[in-house]
């Protein structure tokens, strides 16, 4: 089936997230959609899937012109789509999942679950899935639960199938896998729309990339494309993507943790026994698949979350039983995973956001006044240091751009004088222009003699930053590994294998 969209245009209030796309995808074919996260991406597959409807433009299927509803016009039409996000029942089994929202009945009105058990095992040995119909999915792996996914779009006979960003939680392995699934898909006619910001994953399988900027094409690009051109193409000017940094130059002062524990609301361990040192002048990542203790591990080492036991030591002053005010007097700057949530007030200035944590004391306050000149002079320097791109100092955080808000709270954790950084996910929704940044920030703070401790789910971000990797798999140390350890060895620790095993692999 040959998809044509024509014109798209979709809007939210006064922000044009779609700006007149024009996107074919013919049979037999994998195009891949790149951009940065918030270029529009997702937007305009959500108008296909009929999750949105259009302001402007049409969708043709086969030159016909679809007027969706909703994801079940979608779906009837042929279209199926595989989420970021699984969008799974964590406990049904995989044929009431593949079966859901499109049941089949016997006499008398009981549900046909032999019909759909069938209907899994067919599909499963045509792409040879080894998925058992039975299994409850809140018990498969993450891979094995994306083709689940992909088995409930196939069961529904789709010959267009969207794939989200889908490799966000998986193994190195596990993408080579799902991309030898799509592989698959292409070679029995499905036309497939791969949506990515990887540029590796790009080149690999896709046939044609169309690059998506600020909600406009900017541009189609041959797979043969270099990672620069790619990155140009998406940001709009030349990027330096693996930012330099010479041998590590360890230093006395080290952040000392010792059989870090860590329990869960409901009494499950989901930081066990963990142990590490970071000296000065060092990064270590700590790397894994999502939801492996290593959010945990990072807010326990700040205070943000209350340990079980264990050990937290930094120069040799333990942290742990301190608050998060006493753990940033002590000089650790934290960038948190949910910078919306955790890193910065949405409705403050850019200026209030930069001193968010320091207005209890000098510089920025003297016998309980704020100094709002000394505190200005402050947020316009460090606007222009980080290349924060705001209207002014005033505008409400809430307003930027994901990366520029990054660079605030990266800006205010820099600014102090550090002992320590943890930063959590700090190029998580961010362009390659503003990773590239971040990354010469991070290096600059390990050149300048602090250990720092980084925690990534992406692994070319864990390899460009780092020299050492501390793997994680369900909240133990798997290994800690050189950072020129390779891919292939590297993803196996993801997967819970040892670093002798995986070297013998």
């Amino acid at each position: 089936m040959k998809l044509e969209l024509r014109g798209i245009t979709k809007r939210f209030g006064a922000l044009v997230a779609n700006d007149h796309i024009d996107l074919r995808v013919e049979p037999g074919e994998i195009h891949c959609l790149l951009g940065e996260n918030g270029a529009g991406k997702s937007t305009l597959m959500n108008v296909l899937y009929g999750l949105y409807t259009a302001d402007e433009g049409e969708i043709l299927l086969d030159g016909a012109v679809q007027r969706f509803t909703g994801p079940g016009d979608a779906m009837a039409a042929g279209i199926g789509m595989v989420h970021q996000h699984f969008m799974l029942i964590p406990v049904f089994t995989v044929a009431e999942n593949v079966m859901l929202g499109h049941e089949q009945t016997r006499v008398g009105g009981r549900l046909d679950l032999d019909a759909a058990r069938t209907r899994v095992r067919e599909i499963a040995d045509r792409f040879g899935f080894h998925v058992d119909p039975d299994a409850l999915v809140g018990d498969l792996p993450v891979g094995v639960q994306q083709r689940v996914e992909i088995i409930k779009a196939l069961s529904r006979d789709a010959r267009v199938l969207v794939f989200d960003e889908p490799t966000a939680v998986l193994t190195p392995q596990e993408t080579d896998e799902l991309m030898a699934v799509m592989r698959r898909l292409k070679e029995g006619g499905a036309a497939i729309v791969f949506i990515t910001h990887k540029l590796r994953e790009v080149r690999e399988v896709a046939d044609r990339i169309t690059v998506v900027r600020r909600g406009r094409v900017v541009g189609e690009a041959s797979p043969t494309s270099t990672d620069a051109e790619l990155a140009a193409l998406m940001v709009g000017r030349a990027v330096e993507l693996t930012v330099p940094k010479g041998p590590p130059q360890p230093t006395p002062n080290a952040l000392e943790v010792q059989g870090l524990e860590v329990t869960d609301p409901t009494g499950a361990v989901v930081v066990d026994d963990v142990s590490f040192t970071v000296h000065g002048g060092e990064v270590l990542v700590v790397a894994g698949v999502q939801g492996n203790g290593q959010t945990e591990l990072a807010e326990a080492l700040v205070g943000l979350r209350t340990t079980s036991g264990g050990s937290v030591r930094l120069d040799g002053t333990e942290l742990l039983g301190r608050s998060v005010r006493q753990v940033l007097d002590a000089g650790v700057g934290i960038v948190p995973e949910d910078r919306t949530h955790d890193g910065l007030v949405g409705a403050f200035s850019v200026a209030e956001n930069l001193v968010l944590d320091r207005t209890d004391g000098a510089p920025f306050a003297r016998g309980g006044v704020l100094q709002l000149g000394l505190r200005d002079r402050f947020a316009r320097e460090k606007v222009e240091e980080f290349d924060i791109r705001t209207q002014g100092i005033d505008t409400p955080v809430g307003r930027l751009s994901g990366g520029n808000q990054q660079k605030v709270v990266l800006a205010r954790e820099l600014s102090r004088d550090l002992r320590l950084l943890v930063a959590s996910q700090p190029t998580r929704g961010v362009d390659v222009g503003s990773i590239e940044f971040i990354h010469r920030r991070i290096v600059e703070t390990r050149d300048a003699g602090v250990p720092v401790v980084v925690v990534s789910t992406e692994l070319d971000e864990a390899v460009a930053l780092g020299d050492r990797i501390l793997v994680m798999y369900r909240g133990r140390v798997v290994g800690i590994v050189p950072a020129s350890t390779s891919r292939d060895v590297l993803g196996l620790m993801m997967a819970g294998i040892p670093q002798t095993e995986a070297d013998a692999a």
